[in-house]
């Protein structure tokens, strides 16, 4: 994960500032993934091949499973403020509201997110997004950490924080409630579709 100082290049604010959604969506679509914490740009590279296995399998299991009028997106732009911005790699939404967002959800769009854990976004999946998902109001947040087999953490909002999550690892089978009634094993997470 690389963090990018604000700077005067390209016009960005100078390095006393911070960047805004503004200023994020001037910059070049070159592949990579740019989200805003607090006004600091971080940014990813394009997710590997394992990450994104993990991502379509969940993405085919939940509307295989999810009634209407929900559906699973990938990789959508979630705007909190003008200094927070980010891009789960997984979240489910209502089917009507999907259809008339332009360009970002508001954070009372998404009924879950979710994101799988790569070594470049560890740290900012299990600290600052869990902090700044449950401040934002999102009910639920997945951290699929292929690492562990993969292991799924399964976060429930109570007021303006996460509960502890609960932990499933492969082979137990994670009974869920919302954002509806769910039960896989994590281990399907990672087995291809037939």
């Amino acid at each position: 994960m690389a963090t990018i100082e604000p700077s005067t290049r390209r016009g960005f604010p100078s390095s006393a500032q911070a960047f805004t959604v503004d200023d994020l969506l001037e910059l070049p679509d070159d592949g990579n993934r740019y989200e805003l914490f607090n006004g600091s740009l971080l940014v990813s590279p394009a997710p590997t091949p394992l990450h994104q296995l993990i991502i379509t399998n969940a993405l085919l299991m939940l509307q295989h499973v999810m009634p209407p009028p929900l559906v699973a997106l990938t990789t959508v732009n979630v705007r909190v403020s003008d200094k927070d911005f980010y891009i789960p790699d997984l979240v489910v939404v209502r089917e009507d509201v999907a259809r008339n967002v332009e360009l970002m959800f508001s954070p009372t769009d998404i009924l879950l997110a979710a994101e799988v854990v790569s070594p470049s976004t560890k740290m900012r999946d299990e600290l600052f997004k869990v902090e700044a998902y449950a401040k934002a109001g999102i009910p639920t947040y997945w951290r699929i950490d292929p690492a562990e087999g993969p292991t799924l953490h399964v976060h429930q909002l109570n007021g303006k924080r996460y509960d502890d999550p609960a932990v499933f690892k492969p082979g137990e089978p994670a009974d869920l409630t919302a954002p509806f009634p769910l039960t896989f094993d994590p281990a399907d997470l990672l087995r291809a579709r037939r």
